[in-house]
């Protein structure tokens, strides 16, 4: 795995025996507008199949973020359930987690990394996502 500019006092792992699965679920289906009543074992079923980034603590090893990508690992992927626990938040750790997926992937060859938001444009932007110029183009078939 790469090096990635963290705040000091922070890892990144793509390990995913690290995760603190418990606490992932608890995050995202209590607290995460996206995913809020997500069934304990259609999260682990999302766990299984993606490519997870859990971001840690140093001195403690404790999990303080999650991201997980949806990918073929060769033309797409789809950056998701991305989660800063509330009590690491406003440390710049969800754009420096945002920073290190980007960079996980980016010798992969990728054509596209998407992902969609509703109220974290900025964090997004400072990594460089940026609106889709032809939204047109995209249909979905699903939840809006």
């Amino acid at each position: 795995m790469t090096s990635h500019q963290l705040p000091t006092g922070h890892s990144l792992s793509t390990d995913p025996a690290r995760l603190d699965r418990e606490a992932v679920h608890r995050w995202l289906s209590e607290d995460a507008y996206w995913a809020l009543g997500r069934p304990r074992d259609k999260q682990e079923r999302a766990i299984d199949n993606s490519l997870n980034f859990g971001l840690y603590e140093d001195a403690s090893g404790t999990q303080v973020g999650y991201a997980r990508v949806v990918t073929d690992h060769a033309t797409f992927a789809w950056l998701c359930d991305v989660y800063i626990a509330p009590g690491a938040r406003g440390r710049g750790l969800g754009t420096a987690l945002a920073a290190a997926v980007r960079d996980e992937l980016a010798d992969r060859g990728l054509r596209r990394l998407l992902l969609a938001t509703r109220d974290a444009h900025e964090v997004y932007a400072k990594v460089g996502f940026e609106p889709m110029a032809v939204p047109e183009k995209w249909m979905i078939l699903g939840e809006q």
